[in-house]
Protein backbone atom coordinates (compact mmCIF):
# COMPACT_ATOMS: atom_id res chain seq x y z
CA UNK A 1 0.00 0.00 0.00
CA UNK A 2 2.97 1.95 0.55
CA UNK A 3 4.50 2.07 -2.99
CA UNK A 4 1.00 3.00 -4.10
CA UNK A 5 1.09 5.75 -1.81
CA UNK A 6 4.58 6.97 -3.18
CA UNK A 7 4.08 6.45 -6.51
CA UNK A 8 0.48 8.97 -6.36
CA UNK A 9 2.90 11.43 -4.51
CA UNK A 10 5.92 10.97 -7.30
CA UNK A 11 3.37 11.90 -9.83
CA UNK A 12 2.15 14.93 -8.07
CA UNK A 13 5.96 15.77 -7.92
CA UNK A 14 6.13 15.29 -11.78
CA UNK A 15 3.24 17.37 -12.42
CA UNK A 16 3.96 20.51 -9.81
CA UNK A 17 7.78 20.18 -11.57
CA UNK A 18 5.81 21.09 -14.99
CA UNK A 19 3.35 24.14 -13.16
CA UNK A 20 6.12 25.78 -11.69
CA UNK A 21 8.54 25.37 -14.73
CA UNK A 22 5.68 27.62 -16.02
CA UNK A 23 4.81 29.60 -12.87
CA UNK A 24 8.63 31.02 -12.45
CA UNK A 25 9.58 30.82 -16.22
CA UNK A 26 12.37 28.52 -15.99
CA UNK A 27 13.80 27.51 -18.73
CA UNK A 28 15.91 24.24 -17.65
CA UNK A 29 13.59 21.75 -15.83
CA UNK A 30 16.77 21.37 -13.20
CA UNK A 31 15.86 25.04 -12.14
CA UNK A 32 12.46 23.60 -10.64
CA UNK A 33 12.84 22.83 -6.70
CA UNK A 34 13.00 19.19 -5.64
CA UNK A 35 12.39 17.58 -2.71
CA UNK A 36 15.59 16.48 -0.38
CA UNK A 37 14.75 14.83 2.19
CA UNK A 38 12.09 14.94 5.77
CA UNK A 39 13.78 15.31 8.91
CA UNK A 40 11.95 13.92 12.07
CA UNK A 41 12.44 14.97 15.14
CA UNK A 42 11.49 14.82 19.12
CA UNK A 43 12.74 16.24 22.63
CA UNK A 44 12.74 14.70 25.32
CA UNK A 45 12.82 17.43 27.30
CA UNK A 46 13.03 16.88 31.27
CA UNK A 47 12.19 13.20 30.61
CA UNK A 48 15.24 11.45 33.15
CA UNK A 49 13.02 7.69 33.26
CA UNK A 50 15.22 5.44 30.53
CA UNK A 51 11.84 3.68 29.96
CA UNK A 52 10.02 7.02 28.36
CA UNK A 53 12.83 7.26 26.97
CA UNK A 54 13.07 4.04 24.44
CA UNK A 55 8.94 4.28 25.08
CA UNK A 56 9.42 7.84 22.26
CA UNK A 57 12.23 6.41 20.75
CA UNK A 58 10.21 3.14 19.78
CA UNK A 59 7.39 5.10 18.97
CA UNK A 60 8.68 7.68 16.87
CA UNK A 61 10.49 4.94 15.11
CA UNK A 62 7.07 3.00 14.20
CA UNK A 63 6.08 6.31 12.78
CA UNK A 64 8.68 6.72 10.66
CA UNK A 65 9.51 3.13 10.11
CA UNK A 66 13.19 3.72 10.49
CA UNK A 67 15.42 3.46 13.29
CA UNK A 68 15.94 6.81 15.40
CA UNK A 69 19.15 8.45 16.01
CA UNK A 70 20.31 9.95 19.50
CA UNK A 71 20.70 13.59 19.50
CA UNK A 72 23.02 14.94 21.76
CA UNK A 73 23.76 18.46 23.72
CA UNK A 74 26.28 20.06 22.12
CA UNK A 75 27.61 21.90 24.72
CA UNK A 76 26.71 22.37 28.95
CA UNK A 77 24.01 24.96 29.71
CA UNK A 78 23.57 25.45 33.42
CA UNK A 79 20.14 26.92 33.09
CA UNK A 80 18.92 24.14 31.66
CA UNK A 81 20.83 21.76 33.57
CA UNK A 82 22.73 19.70 30.39
CA UNK A 83 25.88 18.79 30.10
CA UNK A 84 27.54 17.83 27.11
CA UNK A 85 27.22 14.13 25.55
CA UNK A 86 23.54 14.22 27.12
CA UNK A 87 21.00 12.89 25.55
CA UNK A 88 18.19 15.54 24.70
CA UNK A 89 16.02 14.40 21.71
CA UNK A 90 15.95 11.80 19.17
CA UNK A 91 16.20 12.37 14.95
CA UNK A 92 15.32 10.63 11.80
CA UNK A 93 16.03 11.89 8.38
CA UNK A 94 14.48 10.20 5.59
CA UNK A 95 15.20 10.28 1.82
CA UNK A 96 13.98 8.36 -0.85
CA UNK A 97 10.88 6.11 -1.23
CA UNK A 98 10.49 6.44 2.73
CA UNK A 99 10.17 9.90 2.28
CA UNK A 100 7.50 9.92 -0.11
CA UNK A 101 5.11 7.23 1.78
CA UNK A 102 5.59 9.47 5.37
CA UNK A 103 4.98 12.61 3.37
CA UNK A 104 1.85 11.01 1.63
CA UNK A 105 1.11 9.58 5.50
CA UNK A 106 1.67 12.99 6.82
CA UNK A 107 -0.32 14.59 4.64
CA UNK A 108 -3.16 13.08 3.91
CA UNK A 109 -3.62 10.69 6.85
CA UNK A 110 -2.08 12.11 9.91
CA UNK A 111 -2.66 16.08 9.47
CA UNK A 112 -6.42 15.80 9.18
CA UNK A 113 -6.95 14.07 11.85
CA UNK A 114 -5.50 16.57 14.27
CA UNK A 115 -8.32 17.91 16.44
CA UNK A 116 -10.01 21.12 14.63
CA UNK A 117 -7.43 21.36 12.32
CA UNK A 118 -7.40 24.04 10.12
CA UNK A 119 -4.46 23.66 7.97
CA UNK A 120 -0.35 24.03 8.67
CA UNK A 121 0.34 27.53 8.82
CA UNK A 122 2.72 28.63 5.98
CA UNK A 123 5.52 31.03 8.41
CA UNK A 124 7.07 28.11 9.00
CA UNK A 125 9.37 29.03 5.89
CA UNK A 126 13.25 29.91 5.71
CA UNK A 127 15.62 32.22 4.02
CA UNK A 128 16.68 28.94 2.32
CA UNK A 129 13.26 27.57 0.85
CA UNK A 130 12.89 24.71 3.84
CA UNK A 131 9.83 24.32 5.93
CA UNK A 132 9.36 23.51 9.64
CA UNK A 133 6.34 22.79 11.57
CA UNK A 134 5.45 20.63 14.43
CA UNK A 135 2.93 18.98 16.11
CA UNK A 136 2.06 18.77 19.57
CA UNK A 137 0.48 15.06 19.75
CA UNK A 138 1.94 12.22 18.02
CA UNK A 139 -1.05 9.96 18.55
CA UNK A 140 -2.48 11.59 15.11
CA UNK A 141 -0.49 8.68 13.25
CA UNK A 142 -2.31 5.28 13.04
CA UNK A 143 1.12 3.36 13.98
CA UNK A 144 0.78 5.51 17.50
CA UNK A 145 -3.30 5.81 18.11
CA UNK A 146 -3.67 2.37 19.46
CA UNK A 147 -0.87 2.68 22.48
CA UNK A 148 -1.46 4.48 25.69
CA UNK A 149 -2.70 8.14 25.85
CA UNK A 150 -0.71 9.32 28.82
CA UNK A 151 2.90 9.59 27.14
CA UNK A 152 1.97 12.27 24.66
CA UNK A 153 4.73 14.02 22.90
CA UNK A 154 5.60 16.35 20.19
CA UNK A 155 7.03 16.07 16.73
CA UNK A 156 9.05 18.64 14.82
CA UNK A 157 9.16 18.34 10.67
CA UNK A 158 11.78 19.93 8.23
CA UNK A 159 11.27 19.51 4.73
CA UNK A 160 14.05 20.56 2.70
CA UNK A 161 13.76 21.30 -0.82
CA UNK A 162 16.21 23.19 -3.30
CA UNK A 163 14.25 26.21 -3.89
CA UNK A 164 16.31 29.32 -3.76
CA UNK A 165 13.37 31.22 -2.19
CA UNK A 166 10.51 31.44 0.51
CA UNK A 167 7.63 31.73 -2.88
CA UNK A 168 8.84 28.76 -4.82
CA UNK A 169 9.10 26.25 -2.09
CA UNK A 170 5.94 27.63 -0.71
CA UNK A 171 4.30 26.97 -4.57
CA UNK A 172 6.25 22.98 -4.52
CA UNK A 173 4.63 21.86 -1.54
CA UNK A 174 1.34 23.62 -2.31
CA UNK A 175 1.69 21.29 -5.76
CA UNK A 176 1.91 18.63 -3.51
CA UNK A 177 -1.04 18.92 -1.56
CA UNK A 178 0.48 20.61 1.61
CA UNK A 179 -3.35 21.76 3.74
CA UNK A 180 -1.51 25.48 4.07
CA UNK A 181 -4.42 27.85 6.14
CA UNK A 182 -6.21 29.86 3.87
CA UNK A 183 -6.57 33.85 4.23
CA UNK A 184 -10.16 33.29 5.35
CA UNK A 185 -9.24 30.75 8.41
CA UNK A 186 -6.74 33.16 10.05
Amino acid sequence: MANNFSNITKQKHDSALEALKAEFGYTNPMQAPRLMKVVVTSGIGSVSDKNKRTLIANRLAKITGQKVADRTAKKSIATYKTRQGDLIGYQVTLRGNRMWSFLDKLVHIALPRTRDFRGIKATGFDEMGNYSFGIKEHTIFPEAADEDIKDIFGIGFTIVTTAKTKAESEALLRHLGFPFEREADK
